[in-house]
């Protein structure tokens, strides 16, 4: 299943942690040889496992950390229809703004209907990503009054604001927005350009495809993370070459967001690279086994993910709780 909303690193891209160096233009890099998964050893859903998963996601919407509060907002509106409606709902009146854009952006992708009220009593909030995140959602909504703000937005001298906004125009998959997004695209911040680029291939735009294959061989680790899920999000199996070419990539961090992004495709070719992943030292490599083993959906990773579930860091185990919920029944 791929994620409906934005990740952690992406709602940290957008609040001003994206990096804002100059990428290289490498020619891409025949796919390298991988080694086959093992065969699939088909197992059913443990719901002991199921119901834990649900309950440390719901158990962090209290956390003291607004970007795990963020996590948990668009894990549980990706994979849980129950009870992601009232963590939406509190994430609308949160103190902190990354949580509230989060929330719009999860209301809009739901089209939750009872969100509408506050959506519209947050038409002015202080944040202007918050206000681009809440004009997405009503727009979706069927309320599209104010939809027109958002070319204002995107002319704003902040390029978080300006990244913000081409990162919606891309949710919104309204044609009539890639005018704007061509502009974004040539925009002097890189953080905006590869975000114009995403939303551009969400629209099926070969510009956002070509420049986001660019960004997947860059020199610079963070951009080729954020392009490689980039390019699997829209489920067009022409990209998985781009993707797959990066599983064995000198950096760790980019293997785990190919393994993700193969497995968001339908491929289990990342098995070797999430599975030992999972015990890493480093809890953000964790996190990233969490998710592609996710993304990868076989029943037989149930075991790493339990494990995962008890990690001491917090935001490994929200990503192996989402990842355990996005596991497919045999």
């Amino acid at each position: 299943m791929k994620n409906k909303v934005l990740g952690l690193m992406l709602v940290l891209a957008l609040w001003g942690c994206a990096s804002e160096e100059k990428v290289d233009s490498k020619a891409p890099a025949p796919p390298p040889s991988v080694k086959p998964a093992p065969a699939y050893v088909r197992q059913a859903i443990d719901p002991e496992l199921h119901a834990k998963a649900k309950q440390e996601l719901l158990a962090e919407t209290n956390s003291s950390d607004p970007f795990l509060r963020c996590n948990v907002i668009e894990a549980l509106s990706d994979v849980d229809a129950a009870d992601a409606p009232a963590a939406v709902l509190k994430g609308l009146g949160d103190a902190d703004s990354p949580v509230r854009f989060a929330a719009a952006m999860a209301a809009g992708q739901m089209k939750l209907v009872d969100a509408y009220k506050p959506l519209r009593d947050m038409a002015d909030d202080p944040d202007p990503r918050v206000r681009a995140g809440v004009r997405f959602a009503l727009h979706r909504l069927g309320d599209t009054r104010l939809s027109h703000d958002l070319e204002r937005l995107a002319a704003s001298p902040d390029p978080h604001v300006r990244g913000t906004v081409a990162f919606v125009l891309g949710l919104l998959k309204e044609p009539s927005a890639a005018k704007m997004l061509g502009t974004l695209s040539a925009d002097r911040a890189p953080s905006v350009r590869i975000q114009a680029a995403e939303a551009l291939w969400r629209l099926g735009d070969q510009r956002g495809l070509e420049d986001l294959a660019a960004y997947a061989i860059s020199g610079y680790p963070d951009d080729q993370i954020i392009a490689l899920q980039a390019l699997a999000e829209p489920g067009d199996q022409r990209v998985i070459q781009h993707i797959r070419a990066e599983l064995t990539s000198d950096y760790p961090e980019v293997c785990l967001a190919a393994a993700r992004g193969v497995g968001m495709l339908g491929s289990d070719e990342g098995w070797w690279v999430a599975v030992p992943a999972a015990t890493s030292k480093d809890p953000r490599q964790r996190s990233m086994a969490a998710a592609a083993m996710g993304a990868i959906g076989r029943s037989d990773l149930q075991p790493y993910l339990k494990d995962l579930l008890s990690d001491p860091d917090a935001a490994v185990r929200i990503s192996a709780a989402t990842a355990i919920l996005q596991l497919r029944s045999p």
